[in-house]
C-alpha cells in the first residue's frame, strides 16, 4: 500500500483512513492478523508513536483488538465493518456532490454523469 501524506490533516488521520479502507476492502479480511506498529511504521516513513495512535483509533472505532500473544488482528463483527463501510461511502457521495454543485450542475446532472463513468 503506498504511503503518501498530505499537508491539509494530521498524518495519524491518514494512516487511519488508509488502514481502515483496507480493513473494509478486504485488503486486511476480518480475524486476520494486522502488520506490527514497528512494521507499518517502517513502511509509512513515520515515527512508531504517530502509527501507535492510529493503531489506537482503530482498536477505539472497533475494528481491531489487541491479542496478547497475536498482536492486533482485524475484528470479526461484519456489522461494525458494513456500518464503517457506509459511513466512508456516504462521504465519499458528499464530497462527489459538493464538487459537483461547485460546477453548477443539479443533482440528477451529477447522478447521471455517476452512471456514465466507467471506473476502470
Amino acid at each position: 500500500m503506498p504511503w503518501e501524506f498530505k499537508e491539509n490533516r494530521p498524518i495519524f488521520q491518514q494512516i487511519y483512513d488508509k488502514i481502515v479502507l483496507s480493513i473494509i476492502n478486504g485488503t486486511y479480511p476480518m480475524g486476520s492478523k494486522l502488520p506490527s506498529v514497528r512494521e507499518l511504521a517502517e513502511q509509512a516513513g513515520v515515527n512508531p508513536n504517530t502509527m501507535q495512535r492510529a493503531m489506537a483509533n482503530l482498536e477505539s472505532e472497533g475494528l481491531a483488538m489487541t491479542n496478547r500473544t497475536s498482536g492486533r488482528i482485524v475484528t470479526t463483527d461484519e456489522k461494525r465493518i458494513a456500518e464503517v463501510k457506509l459511513r466512508y461511502a456516504k462521504n465519499a457521495a458528499r464530497e462527489y456532490m459538493q464538487a459537483m454543485e461547485l460546477l453548477g450542475l443539479s443533482k440528477d446532472e451529477a447522478l447521471s454523469i455517476l452512471k456514465e463513468v466507467d471506473t476502470k
